[in-house]
């Protein structure tokens, strides 16, 4: 399950700042576990984006599970140039870094071998409804670079705060051979995909619990 809940791991130009937010009540099963806040922000040409994750799982009134995540990323257009990230899960600690240097991304982990990859990278950017296009993201929080690929499963009518609302439904998975399987669902209202929104998320993990962000 940590493999995936990590994954669950978000705008206009002016010279003024402009801001857009997701966040969603995050619930494993049918128990609320936390909260995840995605905010975007746009200046003079460059775009921010904060991720910001706090869960808590209880058995029997006893922590479980906890899970503190804060992801800050640099975007030119559709590709990230910097990303720092900070993770306590179950008291591990782990810092992501990455940026462009001489056309490569490189990215250190603490504890890991530095990684080198493609000028242009995504992470897991779900706020943006062009990432459907990508076969390679980066997870934020422990660097890995997983190549996936998305299944478009057509319109489905959800419930999103409160109201039934017209959709575009995604499947993301890892690709075969994977050691990560990945199994994420996303919804996306709107027709074409400049103005698509991103409204919910679900994924199964490999041991059957079942993760939904419903948008507040």
């Amino acid at each position: 399950m940590k493999k995936i809940i990590v994954l669950l791991f978000i705008g206009l130009f002016s010279s003024a700042a402009t801001a857009e937010e997701w966040a969603f009540d995050v619930y494993l099963d049918k128990s609320k576990m936390g909260q995840h806040t995605f905010t975007l922000t746009e200046k003079d040409g460059t775009t921010t984006l904060t991720s910001r994750a706090k869960f808590n799982v209880k058995v029997l009134f006893v922590n479980a599970y906890s899970y503190d995540h804060l992801a800050i990323e640099t975007w030119n257009k559709n590709c990230l140039s910097n990303i720092e990230s900070k993770t306590t899960e179950n008291k591990i600690h782990t810092t992501v870094n990455g940026k462009l240097d001489s056309g490569h991304f490189v990215v250190d982990v603490s504890g890991k071998p530095q990684q080198t990859l493609p000028q242009c990278v995504s992470s897991f950017a779900y706020w943006n409804p062009k990432i459907v296009d990508q076969n390679t993201l980066l997870n934020p929080q422990n660097g890995e670079y997983l190549k996936t690929h998305f299944d478009n499963l057509g319109t489905e009518n959800i419930m999103v705060k409160g109201k039934p609302t017209d959709t575009t439904h995604y499947r993301l998975l890892t690709a075969p051979g994977s050691k990560i399987k990945l199994n994420i669902e996303l919804w996306y209202v709107g027709d074409k995909v400049d103005n698509k929104q991103w409204v919910a998320l679900k994924s199964t993990t490999p041991e059957g619990y079942v993760i939904n962000y419903k948008l507040i």
